[in-house]
């Protein structure tokens, strides 16, 4: 645990992928959500409930992004 993610989150960030990290109040431990915002912070902090519903509503802008790239 800690720092197993957060290398692999800046790859994410640096290539200009949109980050989201879980939140300390609905993590069991918040060691490696904490290191991937330390490493690389974020674009978003959320509760757990609300991740997936945070990528399903991103899905559609970035396939805008990338077609009409």
């Amino acid at each position: 645990m800690g720092r197993d993610g957060a290398e692999g989150l800046r790859a994410v960030r640096d290539g200009g992928g949109y980050a989201i990290v879980q939140d300390r109040e609905t993590s069991i431990v918040y060691g490696m959500p904490q290191a991937a915002l330390a490493t690389a912070g974020a674009d978003r902090t959320l509760p757990l409930s609300m991740i997936a519903a945070e990528i399903v509503s991103r899905v559609p802008q970035r396939v805008a992004q990338i077609t009409s790239e």
